[in-house]
């Protein structure tokens, strides 16, 4: 049966060649299923994995477009519907010069199994572009948005495919994205897209959901082991929606944050990022438009600025103490070397906020040396319970308030974190086995589903 696993991931590998993270996460993902697939052998005569790993569908069409000086651009845009086992199709747009199909296939896949632990109707799916939205005027964003979902409403709709915000689009493209659709249409189908304006449909809480669940998930770890969240010291990285929602909700329960990062180095607030102007900070920083993360020291003085390095070096550099590391960036943001310091450095816990933000090496290592290693698709799962939280307003007509929101979402990331260690505990005797646990319990929702559906 070890060997069924091992020839998926090969076939996986030789189907989509130099798509490095799709790989990456084929084999993080199938590798942990091991004990599963041993107890059904029917898995592999449906060839179950082969049809899991195979997108159900994949489109790819280019972005004509024309900017401010009237020259006509070109990009291409992607939308990969990977399963519809358990519902509709359901993830995010990346808007970033470096996507390419290896990254939307990576995310799309790594999105079955985080809707799955949700415990919501979603099936997994993800789509972008390599548009960079990054200095652009509001006008050249607008037509490109228009141009993009010209092409992408054809595939996607409240009960088929219902697309969200990533990295690069925000609530201004999803409301350019959003006003296309119905002009197209000619229907407001609010529940085509989430993480809509509040005005049209959107969900109060929605733009902290990640963050909030990130630490509701990592609190529920801790507590696990016997310990709170109240008086850690916690480093991120990012200053971005999920940085800050991670940033305002840490605060909220007394834990200490003391630095963010971006493509120009990291920040290490020795005081901490633990107020309400420092957390809003974040928020201005993101808005300028500029992308880094420098800015920060010059606002609060007391705050030191490390051009070009990562926060997970933070406790050699600054000679402190850091409980639990949450990278909230990008993927493969933290290696073997980062690994080793933030262990050195007598780091505990460690919970992924990004999508895939560890190397498979990396990861490893940490899942070997921490107490515990909260993984991407479990403890970020709080953006995507939002946005099924918001199809559910749009279809029943009502307004969620925002305590109705957090309720939901800290049972749901309660619900999560149970599920994952359970699976653990199952099958790899460790409540802590919480990477492979996630992709346990979201893989059985979901493989359940396929079976009894046939071969679709």
């Amino acid at each position: 049966m070890a060997n069924y696993v091992e020839r998926v991931i090969e076939q996986c590998k030789k189907n989509n060649p130099g798509e490095v993270e799709f790989h990456q996460t084929v084999e993080e993902v199938l590798s942990s299923l091991q004990p599963v697939v041993e107890q059904h052998p029917e898995y592999e005569e449906c060839a179950l994995l082969e049809r899991l790993v195979e997108p159900e569908r994949g489109v790819t069409f280019r972005v004509v477009w024309v900017d401010d000086e009237g020259k006509v651009q070109v990009n291409k845009g992607y939308r990969y519907q990977f399963s519809s086992a358990i519902g509709p199709y359901k993830g995010g747009l990346r808007f970033a010069p470096n996507v390419y199909p290896g990254i939307i296939k990576f995310l799309g896949f790594e999105q079955i199994f985080k809707n799955s632990l949700t415990g919501l109707p979603i099936g997994g799916g993800k789509g972008g572009s390599d548009f960079d939205p990054n200095g652009k005027s509001d006008a050249e964003v607008m037509r490109f948005c228009q141009a993009f979902m010209t092409e992408l409403y054809r595939h996607i709709g409240p009960n088929t495919d219902v697309p969200a915000g990533d990295l690069g689009v925000g609530a201004r493209e999803i409301g350019y994205l959003f006003g296309q659709y119905k002009r197209i249409t000619d229907r407001f189908d609010g529940g085509v897209l989430t993480g809509k304006g509040i005005p049209y449909g959107g969900l109060l809480g929605r733009t902290e959901a990640t963050g909030f669940g990130i630490v509701w998930y990592a609190e529920e770890m801790l507590k696990a082991n016997g310990e709170e969240i109240k008086g850690k010291v916690v480093a991120i990285s990012g200053f971005g929606n999920v940085s800050w929602g991670t940033a305002w909700q840490l605060q909220r329960l007394g834990a200490k944050l003391v630095t963010i990062s971006g493509p120009d180095g990291y920040i290490y607030d020795p005081e901490g990022i633990s107020t309400d102007e420092k957390v809003a900070y974040l928020l201005e920083l993101r808005s300028s438009g500029k992308n880094i993360c420098a800015p920060y020291a010059e606002k609060f003085p007391e705050a030191k600025f490390f051009p070009g390095k990562k926060p997970w070096t933070v406790q050699q550099d600054a000679g402190i103490k850091v409980d639990m590391f949450i990278p909230c960036a990008m993927q493969n943001d933290v290696h073997m070397e980062h690994a080793k310091a933030m262990v050195e450095g007598g780091c505990k816990f460690y919970c992924e906020g990004a999508n895939m933000p560890t190397t498979n090496d990396a990861l490893k290592y940490l899942m070997d040396n921490c107490i515990a290693v909260g993984p991407a698709k479990a403890a970020n799962a709080g953006g995507v319970a939002c946005s099924c939280i918001e199809m559910g307003q749009n279809a029943g007509h009502t307004v969620f308030q925002h305590e109705d929101v957090y309720a939901q979402l800290h049972q749901i990331m309660k619900n999560i974190y149970n599920a994952c260690a359970n699976a653990g505990e199952k099958y790899y005797g460790n409540k802590n086995a919480l990477v492979q646990g996630a992709n346990i319990a979201g893989f059985e929702r979901v493989a359940e589903a396929m079976m009894a559906q046939g071969l679709v």
